[in-house]
C-alpha cells in the first residue's frame, strides 16, 4: 500500500509574491480536495497543515456555503472558527458534500510532500529525490519533522 492511499498534502511556493507559501490536501487518486490561504513563510502554511489535520475530522468544523452563481463549496474552520482551506466549486450540494467527507477520511494524513524547493537539507531534497523532475514520476509523498513552535504557534487551534 503506498503511501498515498491515505491522501497527501503538497506544500508550494511561488516566487514574486508577498506571501507565496500555499499547500492543498489531495485524494489518493491526486485531486485536489482543499486548498489552503496564502502564507508569509512555510512555518505559518506547515501550521495550517497541522491545524487541518486537527481539525479535519470533526463535522462542527465544516461550514456549508452556497456562491452567488448557485454553485456549492465548503471551508473548513479552526475551533476559532478561522479559515484553514477552501473548497473547489461543486455543482450540487451532494457533490459538496462528498467532497466533505474526502477531507474527514484523508486530512489527518501525516503525509507531506514539500515542493518549495527549500535549501534547509531535510526535506526539500528529499522531495526532490523521490519525485523526480519527470511528468511520469510516481508522486509518493515523503515523511517530513514538525516545524519549531513560534508565537504564531496555535493560531488556528
Amino acid at each position: 500500500m503506498s503511501n498515498t492511499s491515505k491522501g497527501y498534502y503538497v506544500l508550494s511556493k511561488h516566487r514574486g509574491i508577498k506571501e507565496p507559501y500555499h499547500w492543498v490536501l489531495k485524494a489518493p487518486n491526486h485531486e485536489v480536495i482543499l486548498t489552503s490561504e496564502n502564507y508569509v513563510s512555510e512555518h505559518g502554511a506547515r501550521n495550517g497543515i497541522e491545524s487541518t489535520q486537527k481539525n479535519s475530522p470533526f463535522e462542527e468544523n465544516y461550514q456549508r456555503l452556497e456562491a452567488s452563481d448557485g454553485s456549492f463549496y465548503f471551508n473548513l474552520r479552526a475551533k476559532n472558527y478561522e479559515v484553514i482551506g477552501t473548497s473547489e466549486m461543486y455543482t450540487t450540494k451532494a457533490m459538496r458534500d462528498h467532497g466533505i467527507e474526502a477531507v474527514k477520511e484523508y486530512g489527518a494524513t501525516p503525509y507531506i510532500k514539500d515542493d518549495t524547493g527549500s535549501d534547509n537539507g531535510d526535506i526539500g531534497l528529499a522531495a526532490t529525490l523521490a519525485f523526480g523532475y519527470e511528468s511520469h514520476a510516481e508522486e509518493k509523498p515523503v515523511m517530513t519533522k514538525k516545524p519549531e513552535k513560534s508565537g504564531l504557534a496555535g493560531r488556528y487551534a
